[in-house]
């Protein structure tokens, strides 16, 4: 009899399906995990035999030995949640998540000869569920290790949000002697196809190899297995919902490429942050909690920005150059001259407000068009070339550690001019 977790041929309408049988409470279908690492489905009703090739063993069982190499250098792994060091245990259905350097090692065994690994476990949770407060939990916990000495950290994040979170530690951490990686998976570390060792292993040899200090991101550069990119933490967006090179740098270059099969690591920016080694790492964890993000799309109402009013702080992504509706051409879009007042009144309460664009490329340039530059008369702050969620994160970041006057002036500086 076949168990979940068994490698199994299955014979049905004359073909032949090999693969691990996973766990299903369906009572019409069995599911099988390819090769490849997808999921087939095939139903019961057109099966003729199901063989067992091999009996199936749990993953959670399993450990590897952990050597501590004095010559090798110390990483501390920080787990967030996010499917970068995660795999199904077929026996049981469930996701085995490697927490421990043990779990890691047996997961990605190349990671004993880079460096001896630490690891601790903040949260697991998707990343759309996190909130201002979590990234100055995750600070902390950075801000710990690095007292207690290691030589770089890795931060295992979601990736729906993790340029966002990215961004927001590279405001956070206002000085930090030692490399800070964001690493995530676009594919779970159980299928085929899954980026999720590759990203891990060059983030690690990034940091044992390279004199960089500071926050930034590691994914695949290409959607082959050739060469993660090192991404700047403040410039870079997740481009694509599924491609393995989906986050890509935004108005800017990559700070570095890695060679996945050589480990030869080119830096492609030369205006770098250099580790110290015994330099001090100096954390401003407050945010801002009542900082909003309103999207500018075709058919608005004023009360859509009169919400925002009492609020600290928000973010326009607008059209363009930097433009909101607010003229009345013709007499559909009169409700459009109610606009402009809602947004003075946003002002006017004590909100910092921040136009952005929905362009991926480009910059905000607000005196092109009469409408920015009633915008601007308004008392809206021009966000210059920073993507909307990096504008969002920055600014919750100021108005916690610094008073209006400077926020207005740090907020429209030019992002590259933030932390790499």
């Amino acid at each position: 009899m076949a168990d979940a977790g068994d490698r199994v041929k299955v014979f049905h309408e004359k073909k032949e399906t090999e693969g691990i049988l996973m766990p299903s409470e369906s009572a019409d279908s069995i599911f099988i995990k390819l090769d490849n690492g997808y999921n087939v489905g095939i139903d019961r009703k057109k099966i003729n035999e199901i063989k067992v090739i091999e009996k199936g063993k749990s993953n959670a069982v399993r450990k590897a030995e952990v050597k501590n190499n004095p010559k090798l250098p110390t990483i501390s792994i920080l787990h967030t949640g996010g499917t970068i060091a995660s795999k199904v245990d077929y026996r049981t259905g469930g996701v085995y998540t490697a927490f421990s350097p043990s779990d890691l090692i047996m997961l990605f065994p190349e990671l004993n000869d880079i460096a001896n690994l630490e690891s601790e476990l903040i949260s697991n949770m998707w990343s759309d569920d996190l909130r201002f407060a979590h990234f100055a939990i995750m600070a902390k916990v950075i801000e710990k290790h690095v007292k207690k000495g290691v030589d770089g950290i890795i931060i295992g994040m979601g990736t729906d949000n993790l340029a966002v979170g990215a961004a927001a530690l590279a405001f956070i951490l206002e000085k930090v002697p030692v490399p800070v990686i964001i690493v995530g998976a676009q594919r779970s570390s159980d299928r085929g196809s899954s980026d999720a060792g590759m990203n891990l292993i060059c983030a690690a040899n990034f940091i044992a190899n390279s004199d960089f200090a500071g926050v930034a991101i590691c994914m695949h550069g290409k959607a082959g297995d050739d060469r993660c990119l090192i991404l700047p933490a403040c410039k870079t967006r997740k481009l694509h919902a599924s491609r393995r090179d989906a986050f890509k740098a935004v108005n800017d270059a990559p700070i570095a490429s890695i060679d996945y099969k050589t480990k030869k690591i080119d830096f492609i920016k030369k205006d770098y942050k250099k580790k110290e080694k015994k330099g001090e790492i100096l954390i401003k964890p407050k945010m801002e909690d009542k900082v909003g993000l309103l999207k500018i799309h075709v058919n608005m109402f004023p009360e859509q920005f009169s919400f925002f009013k009492g609020y600290k702080g928000l973010i326009i992504e607008g059209t363009g150059l930097g433009q909101t509706p607010g003229h009345a051409s013709n007499p559909e879009a009169e409700i459009h001259k109610k606009i402009f007042p809602a947004i003075k009144e946003v002002v006017d309460s004590g909100c910092v407000v921040v136009m952005t664009t929905q362009c991926i490329f480009g910059r905000v340039s607000m005196n092109v068009y009469d409408k920015a530059r009633d915008l601007l008369a308004l008392g809206v702050i021009s966000g210059e070339d920073m993507l909307a969620e990096t504008a969002l994160v920055k600014l919750s970041w100021l108005l916690g550690n610094y008073p209006k006057d400077k926020v207005k002036e740090t907020q429209r500086r030019d992002s590259r001019k933030d932390r790499i």
